[in-house]
Parts: C-alpha cells; structure tokens; sequence
C-alpha cells in the first residue's frame, strides 16, 4: 500500500513541470515531509473549462483531500479508508469504477515511506518496523497515478463554496523485485510520456486499455534508504525525516540485518 509520502514541491514548480494550463489554487500548501490520508495533496487533472461548446480539456493543478469519497457515498468518512485503489481491481471496483473511466489523475510525490518487518522484535514481541524513504533515484518528481471524485454535500445550500469535496486515492501495485524485500505494494508510476494519455479525460476504457498507461518502476528506477523512526508519528514534519538515517545508528540487530538486506537490494539492482 501507499500510506505516508513526502510533497515538498512548490506549486509554480509543479505548474512547470506538469506543463499546466490553469493552477486552481487559492492557497499554497506547505512542504509537507509526512503526508498523511486525509490530508490535502496537489494534484494534475484535466477537465473542460465551463462556458465553450466545444471544450478542449484543460489541464489543472487543484488541492484534493487524500481518501476517495464516491459521488454516491452517504458519509464522507468513507474517505478514510479509501486511501489506495489496487490496479488489478482499480477497471471494477464500484468504488472506482467511474474515476478510472473518467476522472484520472498525477499526485506529484518527492518519494514514500514504507515500514520494513525486520526479525528484531519489540518491547510487546512485534516485529520491530524499519521505516525507508523511496524516491526516483534521479531525484526527479514521483508522479502517482491516481483517481479523484467530486462528492456533494447534500446539507449545504447550492450557492455554498463548500458543498462540493473534492477528493482522490492513489493506485497501487505489485512491488518490483529490490522493493519488494521493503514491502509488496507500492505506488503506481506514469512515465512522462503518457502523462498526456492518462489525463485525458475523453479517453475511457472502451477505447483502449488504459491499464497499459499503467507501469510498475523499473528496477533501478527507485531508491530506498532507511530514515528514523519520528516519521512513524503523523504529528512529526520536516525535511529530517526523508534524511537518510547511517546504518550505524539502528539498534544493533536491526543494523546487521538491513545492511544485509541492502546488501542484496543493490545486488538485485544490478542484475
């Protein structure tokens, strides 16, 4: 799963980068080191501007709250737990069906975290939970393919600014290989080359299958390192918490085996 990542990234770089059209922003968000579901995201989505016959799609960066509530939902809490959509059900699922046909988008990422089970146990006799940051190793921006849904609030008036949430959820997939060791899931990737196609909001299923849009990281694509464990508390923010934290700083046991287990991550990589 995708459950925590880092957006440090300004809009107007955003706006560079993404090549948007209209940035939809009425506040800039703060670097955010330790995003969390709930929390608002930048996101690239491309919509038809209101007003024209014939609209071209325009290509928008809006804020977004990370948990998907779907038009049909009841209670928005539901949000809560729809934070990530699997790929291979993404095409079926009732929940996601209608994004995925329709209301596709990027969420720009510096990289994300994810908790390794070392054998090493705790206090309580759990595995002891090694957090990594991954990252392009080119320390380029991580664009997460992603979903986004438009609920309206049933209890406020039509002419309330709020009445309209605006949400998404980040799609994921089978880990590749190196990462793998790390956990099973993580993000699915778009490449630049078809940021364009996966926007594109004329474009559905029934014209062609946009699951091939879709890539898992190639290997070598990303890189993980250990960070400290601060990053496992939502409350915790900053810049130090993607730092990459010296093996000699972990508790022996849990030192020995990752250096192992990075070991073999490097060996993979050059495979």
């Amino acid at each position: 799963m995708c459950g925590r990542y880092a957006s440090s990234r300004r809009p107007e770089d955003l706006v560079e980068e993404f090549e948007i059209d209209q940035p939809r922003i009425e506040a800039p968000l703060a670097p955010d080191y330790n995003v969390a579901p709930t929390k608002e995201v930048y996101a690239v989505v491309e919509r038809p501007p209101r007003g024209e016959e014939q609209p071209a799609a325009e290509r928008q960066l809006r804020v977004l709250r990370w948990g998907l509530v779907p038009s049909w939902a009841k209670d928005p809490s539901i949000g809560n737990r729809m934070i990530n959509a699997r790929s291979e059900t993404v095409a079926e699922k009732p929940a996601y069906r209608k994004a995925f046909a329709k209301r596709r988008c990027l969420l720009p990422a510096d990289g994300y975290y994810e908790w390794y089970p070392t054998s090493q146990l705790t206090a309580a006799g759990k595995p002891r939970k090694q957090p990594f940051f991954i990252r392009p190793a080119d320390g380029g921006v991580l664009a997460m393919a992603g979903l986004y849904e438009i609920w309206r609030d049933p209890t406020r008036a039509e002419d309330d600014a709020a009445r309209f949430l605006w949400t998404c959820t980040v799609i994921t997939t089978e880990a590749e290989d190196a990462l793998g060791r790390i956990h099973d899931r993580m993000p699915m990737m778009v490449e630049r080359e078809r940021w364009d196609d996966w926007l594109d909001p004329t474009r559905s299923p029934s014209a062609g299958d946009l699951a091939d849009l879709l890539s898992p990281a190639a290997p070598g694509r990303l890189e993980a390192h250990p960070v400290a464990a601060p990053v496992s508390n939502v409350r915790n923010n900053g810049p130090e918490l993607v730092a990459p934290l010296p093996i000699d700083d972990l508790p022996a046991g849990v030192a020995d085996e990752l250096a192992a287990e990075l070991a073999q991550q490097a060996s993979g990589d050059r495979a």
